[in-house]
């Protein structure tokens, strides 16, 4: 009963949330999820354009809730080295670690880097949307 409870009723909430994801269909199939669940979603296609919208929210008075963060971005900033630059600026920053490699050490190990949580892709809603609000009400 419980169970087709939580299907009726998805994990929605409210709040702002970064998502950075090198994968354009990534970044979109995250936001459109996340509006669909109730919350204020910008995106980011790697780590330096992630850390500049979150350092402009913050100075502007409105942060963000919470930051979802692909582990691995080639090329440019993944988010091992985000949450260690967005500590820098806010020690109070929530954030999720996301990766289609679950064997991966920072996957396995997430509070060691910092992380609140870790959610493996693809995602599924109710997944993203149940970690998204225990994170954030934290």
């Amino acid at each position: 009963m419980e169970q087709e409870q939580a299907q009726e009723h998805p994990y929605t909430g409210k709040g702002k949330v970064l998502v950075m994801d090198d994968e354009e269909n990534v970044r979109d199939i995250a936001g459109e999820m996340l509006k669909h669940l109730g919350y204020e979603v910008v995106c980011a296609a790697e780590g330096e354009a992630a850390l500049t919208l979150y350092k402009d929210a913050l100075e502007a008075g409105m942060p963000f809730d919470l930051v979802i963060t692909d582990l691995t971005v080639p090329g440019g900033m993944g988010g091992k080295e985000l949450i260690r630059r967005l500590y820098e600026i806010d020690p109070e920053v929530k954030a999720v670690v996301s990766s289609g490699y679950s064997n991966d050490p920072v996957m396995a190990h997430y509070t060691t880097y910092g992380f609140s949580r870790m959610v493996v892709k693809p995602y599924k809603l109710e997944e993203l949307g149940k970690t998204v609000r225990e994170v954030i009400s934290t």
